[in-house]
């Protein structure tokens, strides 16, 4: 591109920007039209937690079975670390 073609991209670029009048998006649009006859109701900034017992395990299962898979593992190490010093 040439320094000339740059100006020119510049000057576009400013002269959107600068725009008094600026179309809102296709998703702005669509929420105003559905909210014009149905708004939203209010949103708390952090909502209440939602109970998340839908897996059936508690959190204790779920940490006991990773600390036995770090254990096992560890002791797998050890086994094959002691048999190659042989």
């Amino acid at each position: 591109m040439s320094e000339r073609d740059d100006e020119e991209r510049e000057f576009d670029i400013k002269w959107a920007d600068g725009a008094a009048h600026k179309e809102p998006s296709a998703r702005a649009r669509m929420l105003a039209a559905r909210w014009k006859d149905n708004p939203p109701g209010p949103v708390p900034f952090r909502g209440e937690p939602e109970y998340r017992g839908s897996s059936g395990r508690s959190s204790w299962v779920s940490t006991a079975v990773v600390l036995g898979c770090v254990a096992a593992v560890i002791v797998l190490l050890g086994y094959v670390n002691s048999r190659g010093a042989y």
